[in-house]
C-alpha cells in the first residue's frame, strides 16, 4: 500500500521506517483504530491509510467535542427567512409579506414553526408577518425614547442605578410586536471599541449596580463574545448584578449547552428574564433548556408581553403561569404593550390586563402571578399597575380592603383608638353598601 507525500509529488511506503511517526504517534488511540484490520461492510480501497484514517479519527472527535455548538448554528440556519420558504412551509402568498420583510425581517426557527397548529393561532401571529405592521405610519419607531437616553452607542440609562446594554440586532426569532423594530434584524455586534466604551462609562457612575444585557438577542453571540463582554463587566469593582434577557430557551433552546452554562457559571450573581407569551411554547425540549439554565444556578424569571388575539384571556395566561412554574420560571412582568409603529394591532385595553392580574390573584400560587406594568411612553420607565378595588378606603384609621372572594376587611392603622394592630377584623357594615362594589361579605372572616 502506498500513500502521497503531503505535497503530493513523491510517493512514500505506508510501512517504510518513520513513516507517518510524527504524525500517528505509535500508542495513540487513532493509532490503534488505523492499524485494526478491514472489516465486511467497510469500504475496501486505497483511500484507507494509516495516515487518511488518522485525520478522519481526529475529526470525527473533534466534531463530537463542539456538535453542541455547531448544531444550534446549523439548526438556526433551517430559519424560514424568506416569503417563499413561508410559502411553501405554511401556504402563504409571498407577495402579501414581501414588502413587510423588506422593512421588519423575519425568522422562524425549526422549534417555533412546529408549535404552529394552524393559520392564525397564538404562535402564528407572534411570527408570521401580517399587512397590518404596515398600517400604522404615524406611530413611533422608538417611543420609549432609548436613544434619547443613549450617552454612550448602545448603552441606555433610565433608572438610576441600572443600565440596559444591547450586543447584538441579532435574535433567534423577529417578533412581530418587538419595541425595537426600528434595529432588530440589521447585522452587526458589539464591537470592541463599542464595548470599550461602555465598560468606561459604567466605571465613571458608581451608582450603577445592575446590568442587562439585550438586544436583540445577547444569547446569539457565539461563546468566546459573550463571555468577552461578561469578563469585562465583572471588572467594574462596584457592579453588582448582570441580568440577561433573552428568547432563546424558548425558540431555540440547542443554545443552551453545558460550556454556555459553565461559563455563565463563572460570573454570578447573574439572573436571566426569559420570554414567553403562550403555554404552547413550553414544550419539553425547551423546559430542558431552562433546566440546564435552572441547574446551573441561575435565577430564571419570565417577561410576558400582553398580545391581542395571543394570550389576551384569563384562562391561557394562567396555563402560562403554571406552565412556567413547572420550567423552573419565575413569572416576573406582563407588560401592557408598546405604542411601537407597527404593532399597533397587538394592543389591548389597560383593563384587559388589569382584568388578567385580578383573575390570577389569590386564584393562583403568589409566585405565579407577575407585575403588570406599563412601560410609559416618553421614557418615564415601568409603571406598575393594580386593580382599584382592593384598596376601597384608606385614612389616618384604617385600611378597607377587597379580597380576591370580592370580601372586604378592615385593617386598623398603628395609631388608630382600637389599638389592635395586627388583626384582620370584619369590615364597616356601611363599607358593604356603598356604591364600589361591596359585596356585604366582610362580616364573614
Amino acid at each position: 500500500m502506498r500513500v502521497t507525500s503531503a505535497d503530493g509529488r513523491e510517493p512514500v511506503s505506508a510501512q517504510s521506517p518513520g513513516a507517518n511517526r510524527s504524525l500517528v504517534p505509535a500508542h495513540s488511540e487513532p493509532a490503534r483504530q488505523a492499524r485494526a484490520p478491514w472489516r465486511y461492510g467497510e469500504p475496501r480501497s486505497d483511500a484507507r491509510t494509516p495516515l487518511a484514517d488518522y485525520f478522519r479519527i481526529l475529526l470525527d472527535q473533534y466534531q463530537r467535542k463542539d456538535r453542541g455548538v455547531e448544531d444550534w448554528r446549523r439548526i438556526l440556519a433551517q430559519s424560514v427567512v424568506k416569503p417563499k420558504d413561508l410559502a411553501d412551509r405554511l401556504g402563504v402568498d409571498p407577495k402579501e409579506i414581501e414588502d413587510i420583510v423588506g422593512d421588519y425581517p423575519m425568522r422562524i426557527t425549526p422549534t417555533v414553526l412546529a408549535t404552529i397548529k394552524e393559520k392564525g393561532d397564538a404562535i402564528w401571529k407572534q411570527v408570521v408577518p401580517d399587512r397590518a405592521e404596515m398600517a400604522d405610519a404615524d406611530a413611533e419607531d422608538d417611543p420609549l425614547e432609548e436613544d434619547l437616553m443613549s450617552p454612550v452607542p448602545h448603552l441606555v440609562h433610565r433608572y438610576p442605578d441600572r443600565v440596559l446594554l444591547m450586543v447584538t440586532n441579532q435574535c433567534p426569532i423577529y417578533c412581530r410586536f418587538c419595541t425595537r423594530k426600528r434595529l432588530v434584524g440589521k447585522p452587526g455586534f458589539l464591537k470592541k471599541g463599542e464595548l470599550d466604551r461602555a465598560i468606561a462609562y459604567l466605571r465613571e457612575h458608581q451608582e450603577v449596580r445592575d446590568v442587562i444585557l439585550s438586544g436583540g438577542d445577547p444569547l446569539l453571540l457565539p461563546d468566546h463574545l459573550l463571555e468577552r463582554i461578561l469578563k469585562s463587566l465583572r471588572t467594574i469593582p462596584h457592579l453588582e448584578l448582570i441580568r440577561i434577557g433573552t428568547r432563546v430557551p424558548g425558540s431555540l433552546p440547542e443554545r443552551i449547552t453545558p460550556k454556555l452554562c459553565d461559563i455563565i457559571k463563572k460570573y454570578h450573581p447573574f439572573y436571566m428574564n426569559l420570554h414567553f407569551n403562550h403555554p404552547d411554547e413550553l414544550t419539553p425540549e425547551v423546559k430542558r433548556a431552562c433546566g440546564m439554565l435552572a441547574d446551573a444556578g441561575i435565577p430564571l424569571g419570565a417577561q410576558t408581553v400582553l398580545l391581542k388575539g395571543v394570550n389576551d384571556d384569563p384562562e391561557i395566561m394562567k396555563r402560562l403561569m403554571h406552565q412556567l412554574l413547572l420550567a423552573r420560571v419565575k413569572p416576573y412582568y406582563l407588560y401592557q404593550a408598546d405604542l411601537t409603529k407597527g404593532t399597533n394591532h397587538f394592543r389591548t385595553s389597560v383593563e384587559t390586563g388589569l382584568k388578567i392580574i385580578k383573575s390570577l390573584q389569590g386564584h393562583t400560587s403568589g409566585m405565579g402571578v407577575p407585575h403588570f406594568v406599563i412601560d410609559a411612553p416618553g421614557g418615564g420607565g415601568k409603571i406598575p399597575l393594580l386593580p382599584a378595588d382592593y384598596l376601597v378606603n384608606l385614612d389616618e384609621d384604617s385600611a378597607v380592603l377587597r379580597n380576591y372572594e370580592n370580601r372586604t376587611f378592615h385593617y386598623p392603622q398603628p395609631g388608630s383608638a382600637s389599638g389592635r394592630e395586627l388583626p384582620m377584623v370584619g369590615a364597616h357594615p356601611s363599607w358593604n353598601t356603598s356604591g364600589n362594589g361591596c359585596d356585604g361579605g366582610g362580616a364573614h372572616l
